[in-house]
């Protein structure tokens, strides 16, 4: 497996921390949404959250979806992940364009703008868990450590990189969240502060080819690090035909009988993998009647 996160336990279960490498994933993001580079980066880091923090849930029908609406260019992304390490998600607007910011990087932060995160479970209770925060820089791997400590009184630690080739497809992409769990002593997390303080990028440690268990040694190995399991990662959508007939059937009636009326075939997108789904009118006529049983 070549995209995997790797769960772990350290300082005598004081620490739990994750560690992905999510390269193939968010380069068949890039290649289904034809994403620009800041797309891509912005997309790309939300992904990889969306797959760690999808393996925290345990039911094998547990669903997340982190939302993020910003006033930039961006305008907003969104992505779905399992328990099980299937991740999709889309921006609302790929292609979009802005100049390096101050560090010579790609202006994630410019693009996604103000806003609101907005993390969503569904564990199969009457209604999901909402939880809801202010963009702190719209960066990403910052809003989602916000988020932890705010909405899920978690404190975090969230590093989330993409790094682009020239000619923009996706060198490489991962990421690492670790949490401090109830009880943590005071000197394991001036500990784990200083050690944190040192990570300067974790695209670097990528390239230079650190794989997450070897990432998660180098922060966390004066803590007795015990790696825990590893679970493969990958970019999935349970789109279908089956299901967006069911989708069109949904919406009733009198909308189907208008474009049955219409007389062209119409074409239907899903907006996770962009997958185009084509209905002739004679296929919208089969649902019209299914739609009168």
């Amino acid at each position: 497996m070549t995209d995997y996160i790797v769960r772990a336990t350290a300082g005598d279960h004081q620490i739990r921390a994750f560690a992905a490498t999510t390269r193939e994933l968010v380069e068949q993001a890039r290649q289904a949404h034809n994403t620009s580079p800041i797309a891509t980066a912005a997309l790309g880091r939300l992904l990889t959250a969306g797959g760690m923090m999808g393996i925290m849930m345990k039911g094998e029908e547990d669903l997340l979806t982190i939302k993020i609406q910003g006033s930039g260019p961006m305008e907003g992304l969104t992505v779905t992940a399992d328990s099980k390490g299937n991740v999709k998600g889309y921006a609302y607007n790929p292609g979009v364009m802005l100049p390096p910011n101050q560090q010579g990087k790609l202006d994630v932060g410019g693009a996604v703008g103000e806003g609101v995160l907005s993390v969503i479970k569904d564990i199969g209770l009457k209604e999901p868990y909402v939880g809801q925060t202010i963009l702190v820089g719209g960066e990403i791997a910052e809003d989602l450590t916000y988020y932890y400590a705010t909405s899920e009184q978690t404190p975090s630690s969230v590093a989330l990189g993409v790094l682009m080739n020239k000619e923009n497809t996706v060198k490489q992409a991962g990421g690492f969240i670790i949490q401090l769990l109830p009880g943590a002593s005071e000197e394991i997390v001036d500990q784990l502060e200083k050690k944190l303080g040192e990570i300067t990028s974790i695209t670097a440690l990528l390239d230079e080819g650190k794989t997450p268990e070897m990432i998660l040694e180098h922060i966390l190995g004066d803590f007795g690090v015990e790696m825990m399991e590893r679970v493969p990662v990958r970019f999935h959508c349970n789109c279908d035909k089956h299901r967006v007939e069911k989708a069109l059937i949904s919406i009733g009636r009198k909308e189907l009988q208008e474009m049955i009326d219409d007389g062209k075939s119409i074409e239907v997108n899903c907006h996770f993998c962009n997958k185009n789904y084509e209905f002739t009118v004679e296929d919208l006529t089969e649902l019209y009647e299914k739609a009168n049983r």
